[in-house]
């Protein structure tokens, strides 16, 4: 009975406004609500309450709650005539995240900056520690780590992203459907044993359990989505389904290569539970994605070099890319509650993926110098060519991947010890077939790759040997990998004197076996033991003090045991992080209003690293563990309401990491991107307050630029410019959920609004990667960079029914 919790929060009717004189009454205690509706009750910890809101003018509703010691929970239900009860509330306290160092964005901010990012992926770029520098793609990499090294949950499911994706404008959407979202929480390291192995971060989404029948739709220039919810009479049954249409046409059209775009970005996404009893829940996450992407370049040119010496890359086209990537998914997931301090779950998923990359593209370019002078009529156009050449590129890749899990999960709470664990068995098969081939000739005169014994010196000297495509890989694999998983983790939250102490400490097993049709038989195991402490001090100021890390591998994935030339090699082992966090939050008031202040140090010391290159998102592995690294940096947030009844934040980044490949000495690794300014910011006009805007701010310095795929990275370790980018978004609510006058056309309505978007609003060049194009004459290499989209206008309709 020593043990409780704070249950708080304002009661409202149907109109939003705050109701007096409500019963606020639990088994063994009670209270009302004041003259502004707020109550504040204390409940016993770690059991289920049921707390029943009642009064003479409005239908009681009654809500269970499980709360932990010590913990605060607001609560604001609505009072209505048309139903009684609501489902159970299944929501961690925040201070509980704090403790674990999780990051939690509120729904609301996720459904309303929408930005050219088509997911949850728009808003993690603003925080610091990640970087995304490809308003095209939703791959993002943090502290140092590429891609793949980033674990993405919805509802507990481990989820997948397609394996041949080489552009970000491929991508289409990401699997997160944002208006489907009731929590998301994000952690950039030092994270629990109870999520996966990789090296990197975690992104933990949790998609609602409906509590009414509704429908919401989006439009705009990119595409549009519907969202239906529905609940059955006796709250057993609850629906939610999501449709998503996306075009990235209004993107693309507007970049440096004039081109033939159809793009076809679509899925559908359903999230259904039933409850048998109190004691056993069943839920479904169902989802079926179809991209569509054909491609037909016609022109590009791109203007380069400096004032004094301005050079263009001129490019004219032929022929065509038809790629598809055809996903789906789906899991069910069983809840059996067998007390109060016991839960069980079983999950059980498969991801199947079809993809296809198919492309025959003719490239005949012009490399020469531009004319600058002003008023001529040939202004910007090449005047000598300094090279002249074209380039075939073929590709008919296949991919056919189906991955099934099975996992038991528990939970288990004795006092003020949580004990959780689970067991999972993976199975991979993947069967891929490679066919590459690039043919580049200059003046004519076909190009033979420099790594050949007999370089090909034409035109100064005639050529008698073979020729040889510039670039040519043909592999098939039939690739099975079977995988053994299991954690088990204990914490506790206690007293030490007057502070209040977290700990949370637990190990992961992961076993594996890769064989194949002409792959030999490797299996390897690796144990990842993590630790967590946090302190809250009995202190005027409120301060969290966290230490976190531990031992984090990461197993390879099917993209990490092939090598460049499509070959597996099955005896590649689990990349090894020593990651130690140390990290402050300080909370405080400023104009009357709440904020925070996060600060994180980090360090990482990485071994038996995989090499690799990155095109675009398109990632490379060399298949080996050649490399060792490092990666250190600090990161900076600051949070809270910089205009009453907002929440905004201020992001800063600092990483420096690097890697020393075969003994030759460290260097930047990809994903070395030194400094990193992110902003969120939110207003409304003060006299008119349905008219908001948003502004979406990020600066990130720019990052290796790569090296052509035949080169050492040692010999190319220019950086790409500065990535700069603003979008900005104003909207004009025109009906509010608090609106209590609706009539005529807008009485369908419970939310409609109208809004304008402006992407990359300074119309930055920036780039993604470098095109390497040869001068014949001098034979020197130069980088074309490969810009990503200027300025963009979209207009977005939101409506809620």
């Amino acid at each position: 009975m020593g043990q409780s919790a704070t249950l708080r929060g304002i009661v409202l009717n149907e109109l939003n406004e705050p109701l007096e004189g409500v019963n606020v009454v639990s088994d063994n205690s009670g209270t009302t609500t004041n003259i502004n509706g707020f109550y504040i009750l204390k409940i016993p910890a770690n059991t289920e309450v049921k707390i029943r809101f009642s009064h003479l003018n409005y239908k009681y509703l009654e809500a269970p709650f499980n709360l932990k010691n010590g913990e605060e929970l607001e609560f604001n239900p609505v009072l209505k005539s048309n139903y009684e009860q609501i489902e159970t509330v299944i929501i961690t306290g925040s201070k509980r995240k704090e403790l674990e160092g999780i990051t939690t964005i509120s729904p609301q901010i996720i459904r309303t900056i929408k930005g050219a990012q088509p997911g949850v992926e728009n808003l993690l770029k603003t925080l610091p520690g990640v970087n995304i520098s490809n308003e095209l793609s939703t791959q993002y990499s943090v502290r140092g780590g590429n891609f793949d090294e980033n674990l993405v949950y919805v509802n507990e499911i481990e989820v997948y992203r397609p394996f041949l994706v080489r552009s970000g404008q491929q991508e289409g959407l990401s699997f997160v459907n944002t208006d489907m979202v009731q929590n998301l929480d994000f952690t950039a390291g030092g994270f629990q044993a109870k999520y996966g192995d990789k090296l990197s971060s975690v992104l933990d989404i949790t998609y609602r359990t409906p509590i009414k029948f509704g429908i919401q739709a989006d439009l705009s220039l990119l595409g549009g989505s519907i969202t239906a919810e529905s609940v059955s009479k006796d709250s057993k049954f609850s629906a939610l389904l999501g449709l998503r249409y996306r075009d990235n046409s209004l993107l693309v059209d507007s970049k440096e290569t004039e081109t033939n775009f159809t793009p076809k970005f679509a899925d559908i996404q359903t999230y259904l539970t039933y409850k048998f009893s109190d004691k056993f829940h069943l839920s479904f996450l169902g989802n079926l994605a179809i991209n569509d992407y054909n491609y037909q370049p016609r022109t590009r040119q791109t203007n380069f070099g400096t004032l004094q010496d301005p050079l263009a890359l001129l490019v004219f086209y032929e022929g065509q890319e038809n790629d598809k990537y055809n996903t789906y998914f789906g899991a069910f997931k069983g809840s059996y509650f067998a007390n109060e301090n016991l839960t069980l779950k079983l999950i059980a998923s498969t991801f199947h993926t079809t993809e296809q990359e198919y492309f025959d593209i003719l490239a005949q370019y012009r490399l020469g110098e531009v004319n600058s002078n002003i008023g001529d009529e040939s202004l910007g156009e090449v005047e000598f060519s300094e090279g002249i050449g074209s380039q075939i590129n073929h590709a008919r890749n296949d991919l056919d991947a189906l991955i099934t899990n099975v996992e038991h999960k528990g939970h288990l709470k004795s006092g003020d010890d949580n004990f959780e664990w689970s067991v999972k068995y993976t199975h991979e098969d993947i069967r891929d077939r490679i066919v590459e081939w690039e043919v580049i000739d200059s003046a004519g005169f076909s190009i033979n790759p420099p790594n050949l014994d007999s370089f090909n010196n034409q035109p100064y000297t005639a050529y008698e040997g073979p020729l040889a495509p510039y670039k040519n890989i043909r592999a098939t694999n039939n690739t099975q990998i079977n995988r053994v998983q299991a954690y088990g983790q204990w914490n506790r939250r206690t007293m030490l004197g007057d502070h209040e102490v977290y700990a949370n400490v637990g190990v992961r097993y992961h076993a594996w076996t890769v064989q194949g049709d002409g792959i030999e038989k490797s299996t390897q195991s690796v144990f990842s033991p993590r630790v967590q402490l946090a302190i809250k001090p009995d202190w005027n100021k409120d301060m969290l003090f966290r230490l976190s890390g531990g031992l984090y591998y990461q197993p390879p994935f099917y993209r990490e045991l092939r090598d460049s030339d499509g070959i597996v090699n099955s005896d590649v082992k689990a990349q090894q992080s020593i990651h130690v966090v140390l990290a402050n939050e300080y909370s405080f008031e400023m104009w009357e209003r709440p904020f925070k202040l996060i600060s994180e140090a980090y360090y990482k010391n990485l071994s038996d690293v995989n090499p690799y290159t990155v095109e675009n998102v398109r990632i490379r592995y060399d298949a080996s563990n050649a490399a060792k690294a490092y990666a250190y940096g600090l990161d900076l947030r600051l949070n809270g309401e910089f205009v009453p009844g907002t929440e905004s934040w201020f992001s800063f980044g600092y990483l420096k990491t690097e890697e020393n490949i075969n003994g030759q000495g460290f260097i930047a690794r990809p994903t070395d991107q030194r400094l990193k300014f992110g902003i969120l910011f939110q207003d409304y006009v003060p006299k008119l307050p349905k008219m908001k805007m948003y502004l979406n701010l990020v600066y990130n310095t720019g990052v290796p630029g790569g090296s052509p795929s035949y080169a050492s990275p040692y010999d190319y370790q220019s950086r790409l410019p500065d990535y700069k980018r603003a979008d900005v978004g104003m909207s004009y609510v025109i009906v509010d959920a608090k609106d209590s006058n609706k009539n005529g056309w807008r009485k369908p309505f419970e939310e409609l609004s109208i809004g304008l978007e402006i992407f990359n609003m300074f119309d930055v060049q920036n780039s993604i990667t470098n095109t390497w194009v040869r001068d014949v004459y001098s034979k020197r290499q130069y980088s074309i960079p490969n810009y990503l989209t200027p300025r963009v206008f979209n207009v977005r309709l939101g409506m809620r029914f």
